[in-house]
């Protein structure tokens, strides 16, 4: 069974429907990434399979268990990172992650969560002390201070800079590496391409792409773009395709059609033995893909 299974998830807040059937599962050892422009359901998602928001329709199992049922065995398997989380200011790094530690029967020992998260030289730092990207490095040893089987990251480096940005995904890769599930939402498109083993891409509360950030990057959604320089003694209507060239003689155009394009233009450079200096394909991104699907999308109250 893999670790999330959820089949025609719905929620409704009076006559407005904020998900609207979305299906998709999660397998063990893989991160997971829901991504979507605010309101789109994403944090609606998470809590109902957080067990902490009822669903209005759907089928939901999370780690063997439908989370509106799950009791307390359940939720000790399972790990939770908010958007923002109250921990007591005076409170030592260490002796916060202690005192979660006592809500476990088998928690990870202190010591060692301490330094997976890398605040080690702060392990007796105050936590009003702590820099923005430490703070958030100490929810995450919360949320895994009791050893779950699947953690749930929501927005995780939301107002980070680079650097601590950087540092959060390393964090992520050594738990994965660990053999735990990561489910998490994002803003960002290069977190998703960096973390992401899967992705599914929300939008008015329905999911309007799912797979792996290279096969949704792959799709045709947005059409292939084929640059080169223009070659010498050849003018722009010489070529076999329709192009456009820049003032630094930089040939741009764009097409649906790749391999039988790109096929007829280097046959045609061939037969006349000229070069196509600095020929580059550009293919979607993650992030072109994710812009057109959800375009004029506003999200969800």
């Amino acid at each position: 069974m893999p670790a999330i299974s959820v089949q025609g998830l719905r929620k409704s807040y009076g006559e407005y429907e904020a998900l609207r059937g979305i299906d998709f599962s999660v397998e063990h050892g893989e991160v997971f990434s829901i991504l979507g422009p605010n309101g789109a359901g994403k944090t609606t998602t998470l809590e109902i399979l957080e067990g902490f928001r009822k669903r209005s329709a759907g089928e939901v199992d999370v780690l063997g268990v439908d989370p509106a049922d799950g009791g307390r065995p359940w939720r000790r398997r399972i790990g939770i990172v908010l958007q923002q989380t109250a921990v007591e200011e005076y409170l030592t790094v260490r002796g916060a992650i202690q005192r979660h530690a006592g809500y476990y029967e088998k928690p990870r020992p202190v010591a060692e969560v301490i330094d997976i998260v890398g605040l080690n030289e702060k392990a007796n730092a105050r936590i009003r002390t702590l820099s923005g990207g430490q703070q958030r490095r100490l929810d995450v040893a919360i949320g895994i201070v009791g050893n779950p089987e699947l953690l749930f990251l929501d927005e995780p480096t939301t107002g980070f800079d680079p650097s601590a940005r950087r540092g959060a995904w390393t964090l992520v890769h050594n738990l994965t590496g660990g053999g735990m599930t990561v489910v998490l939402t994002t803003h960002y498109m290069d977190e998703a391409q960096n973390l992401s083993d899967r992705v599914a891409v929300l939008a008015g509360g329905r999911i309007v792409a799912q797979g792996t950030p290279e096969t949704i990057g792959g799709r045709q959604t947005a059409a292939v773009r084929i640059r080169f320089r223009l070659p010498e003694g050849v003018a722009v209507g010489d070529l076999p395709v329709t192009a456009l060239v820049d003032e630094n003689g930089t040939v741009e155009f764009s097409t649906d059609d790749e391999l039988h394009v790109l096929h007829e233009l280097t046959g045609w450079a061939l037969e006349r033995n000229v070069k196509l200096e600095g020929l580059a394909v550009e293919r979607p991104s993650l992030e072109d893909v994710y812009l057109a699907l959800t375009a004029g999308e506003g999200g969800t109250p």
